[in-house]
């Protein structure tokens, strides 16, 4: 076992963040998490809870002072009226400053499949971005790519399988032939906290053992759940509005032009060889009595203060 130490996740009652605060926790580990969250504490107390205070650099500082390891999973998946992907971009700069001042050893930062300074999308542009800063820093730092996670709570398996529960047929966007590989959230919670104990720049891709074109994620998902569909070709715009209109009747975002995009163009599959070992067919097989019974809404998870 690792010798103890003071480590810090952003977003720790959230989705990766929890999973990797509970793999430290495990592992003896003291954590911290900084999160401007209102969810519920899923650890009782045994982690302790400072802000997320972007607008008070030296608060944020103090955070993290002590601290070996900072894990940040800290993002937003799309551009909303409380949020956006240029001030998480500017946030996670001052974080990263912060850290560094503070005298933090490592660095693991949650970045995603194929980021690039010049993509077309937004959210593989601050990813890149990101990235960059960084390894600018001169901190040690680990820089995990993951694709799409699944597991307990997901929000885009269990929505699929939503989707299929309810109606008789699925949409695709276009032919639905691009790729994509998905990785359980445990698995990589398992790389992150590898990453923390090493030393020295990574970047690794972080997907599954299974690889899907999202026709065949579809199909696979609906013949688990015993909720075969028609899959229906549909054009991104159509499908863009088919979206909202399910927003609206969710209270939620469900998909955007973006996200659309960058599925469709395939980032969100590479040629690495897979980091993951859980099986989403597995995994999907021995939760299929609970799978996509219930929406999974990410504006409800991100009840911020």
């Amino acid at each position: 076992m690792a010798e103890r130490q003071l480590q810090v996740v952003t977003g720790a009652f959230g989705y990766a963040g929890q999973a990797i605060a509970r793999r430290l926790l495990e592992h003896g580990q003291q954590v911290r998490t900084l999160t401007n969250t209102r969810a519920a504490d899923p650890f009782a107390g045994q982690v302790e809870v400072h802000p997320l205070a972007f607008d008070r650099p030296q608060q944020l500082e103090a955070s993290l002072r002590g601290v070996k390891v900072l894990y940040n999973t800290y993002w937003v998946r799309f551009n909303h009226k409380r949020f956006s992907h240029a001030t998480a971009v500017a946030n996670t700069k001052v974080l990263f400053a912060a850290a560094k001042a503070a005298g933090v050893e490592q660095i693991v930062h949650v970045s995603i499949t194929n980021p690039a300074i010049d993509s077309p999308f937004e959210y593989f542009r601050g990813k890149a971005e990101l990235e960059e800063n960084l390894q600018a820093l001169g901190i040690s730092c680990a820089i995990l790519r993951p694709a799409v996670f699944f597991g307990n709570q997901d929000i885009l398996i269990n929505n699929i399988s939503w989707v299929l529960r309810r109606f008789p047929v699925y949409g695709l966007f276009g032919d639905g032939n691009y790729g994509i590989q998905p990785i359980h959230v445990e698995d990589f919670a398992g790389l992150a906290v590898a990453a923390g104990e090493g030393r020295g720049n990574l970047i690794a891709d972080a997907v599954g053992p299974e690889s899907f074109t999202f026709c065949e994620l579809v199909t696979t998902l609906g013949d688990i759940l015993d909720c075969r569909r028609p899959l229906i070709s549909l054009p991104p715009w159509f499908g863009l509005l088919a979206g909202k209109l399910m927003g609206l009747a969710t209270g939620d975002v469900v998909i955007t032009r973006e996200e659309i995009g960058g599925l469709m163009a395939g980032l969100l599959a590479v040629s690495s060889p897979p980091t993951g070992t859980t099986r989403l067919t597995d995994w999907a097989r021995a939760n299929r009595d609970t799978l996509g019974k219930v929406y999974a809404s990410e504006l409800a998870r991100r009840q911020v203060q």
